[in-house]
């Protein structure tokens, strides 16, 4: 294992630095375009700027306290750095080096498996250009991006036989959001009946089992008033609630096999083990267990952004199909040494009869260097099986990313709303106070820094705009799902006798209550 000392000087590092660099730099490009989204980054930066403030983190765009959300308590450790300096570029900084740094237990998984420095390496590899890794990075923040390298820790700290390490990964885990407890749970199953580790995989069954119970049935309703979490009802043809949907699930199998057996799903599956499907066998899929709760629920769900690469519904499946493939490949290994140890062993225990072959062909000069020949042999099965491997590992992931991932947003969707781009920015600093806001969706994470702002379709019902001291509108490139809204507002602000035109340029407006 790597010692801190030698951690800084190990190829590892370096990606993971490099990786770190450029996710933060790309998230970041992204939100000074004005394509980050209220729905995820400014609802969990309005509440943790909030907690940093010792205030309720009550969350005016879904008009509950943020942990009736998800029930993730992470976020009041995140609010020590809000206290610094409040600014959300620290959640794309979080969330790039958690990203980045799930490849150093990728990389000691491997090693732990028995793969040889070059493959570990190449794994490591493997989880840094994995698409959803990088689309993930672009769609605002969340905070299972956290738990994804900590998966990988208490998968890591169960095989060291470290407990503290991972009861320590777990809670981490599970403050992240509520239904990893699931993920939890089955990866206790997969640990207790198929890695034998019996005591970790009862610790996780019970830590999990006990969160999901805590936290959907006690924490989520007591902070969304009396209510079931919002995500349900993306399951509302199984039930009205969690046990209905879960009772359902057993008794009336009918209701999911049209969801299971369909093109989309097929879809799905080809997106998520595409990157990895040459490195996978059937003999060694024991650890997709622990992912079979995030895709269950993904397959059944009836939102589509849960069967992509580009949204975070996937993340908590990718550590335990990085574990599978270190499994296989570690097995491969094994057999592929074992076959060139008997080869060798074979030839070496006939090597009189040939002599006598290699004497009558007049290769004996061959023979007299037999032992340059058995080191060479080896020599070469291992440039070809370290070398060759792990250069088929990086390339194709290479390949499936090219494909996947949505780097190419930044020269075509990120770039549209351009010229609009100055007058946004100047629109957003003439508001200095910490009145109330209405704007859209991808205007609000630059103003979440207040106890209230609201998105256009919060005030589509033809409600008061007179709660909001200020109004931005950019109607030349307006969020497509309130477009019609925004039109609608601006003209009638453009009449009230209560709001004033602070700022105007470019279709970009911002309106300003009239003050007594």
């Amino acid at each position: 294992m790597l010692t801190l000392k030698s951690l800084k000087s190990h190829p590892v590092f370096l990606m993971i630095v490099v990786t770190t660099i450029v996710l933060f730099a790309a998230s970041s490009a992204r939100h000074a375009l004005f394509h980050s989204t209220a729905f995820d980054l400014a609802i969990f930066d309005q509440a943790i700027y909030l907690i940093s403030q010792n205030q309720t983190p009550f969350s005016s765009l879904m008009a509950i306290n943020i942990l009736g959300d998800h029930a993730a308590f992470i976020f009041y450790p995140l609010a020590l750095l809000y206290k610094i300096y409040p600014d959300v570029h620290w959640l794309l900084l979080v969330q790039a080096v958690a990203l980045a740094l799930g490849a150093l237990p990728s990389w000691s998984l491997a090693r732990q498996a028995g793969l040889n420095e070059p493959k570990a390496i190449a794994v490591a590899a493997v989880y840094l250009i994995y698409p959803a890794v990088f689309n993930v990075n672009l769609f605002d923040f969340h905070p299972e991006v956290i738990a994804l390298p900590a998966i990988l820790a208490a998968i890591l700290a169960a095989r060291l036989d470290k407990i503290l390490w991972f009861c320590a990964a777990i809670v981490l885990i599970l403050s992240c959001k509520a239904v990893l407890s699931l993920t939890v749970l089955m990866m206790g199953f997969w640990l207790f009946l198929f890695d034998k580790k019996r005591n970790y995989g009862l610790i996780a069954i019970f830590l999990g089992a006990a969160w999901f119970l805590i936290a959907t049935q006690t924490i989520i309703p007591y902070f969304n008033q009396g209510k079931q979490h919002a995500g349900v009802g993306r399951y509302h043809y199984l039930g009205n609630s969690v046990f209905e949907i879960a009772i359902n699930l057993i008794l009336k199998p009918h209701l999911v096999g049209s969801r299971i057996f369909s093109a989309d799903t097929l879809e799905y599956l080809i997106l998520l083990f595409l990157p990895a499907i040459w490195w996978l066998s059937p003999r060694h899929l024991a650890p997709l267990i622990g992912a079979l709760p995030m895709l269950v629920m993904n397959i059944l769900s009836d939102i589509e952004a849960q069967r992509d690469l580009i949204h975070q519904y996937s993340v908590p499946i990718f550590p335990f199909l990085l574990t599978a493939v270190i499994s296989t490949l570690a097995d491969r290994q094994t057999r592929g040494l074992n076959f060139w140890k008997n080869a060798t062993n074979y030839l070496w225990n006939r090597r009189g009869w040939i002599h006598k072959i290699w004497h009558r062909i007049s290769l004996q000069h061959i023979w007299n260097h037999r032992i340059w020949l058995h080191r060479g042999s080896r020599w070469g099965r291992s440039l070809f099986a370290n070398s060759l491997l792990s250069k088929l590992l990086i390339l194709w992931s290479i390949l499936t990313f090219l494909v996947l991932a949505k780097y190419g947003y930044f020269w075509t969707v990120y770039l549209d709303s351009m010229d609009t781009w100055q007058a946004t920015r100047q629109a957003i600093n003439l508001v200095q106070t910490q009145g109330n806001v209405l704007t859209d969706n991808s205007l609000a994470t630059h103003l979440a820094h207040r106890s209230t702002i609201k998105l256009l379709h919060q005030v589509a019902n033809g409600q008061s705009l007179n709660e909001f001291e200020y109004i931005l509108l950019n109607l030349r490139h307006p969020w497509h799902d309130t477009a019609d809204t925004a039109a609608s507002i601006g003209a009638q602000l453009k009449k009230s006798p209560l709001f004033q035109i602070s700022y105007q340029q470019d279709d970009v407006f911002l309106f300003e209550k009239i003050r007594n």
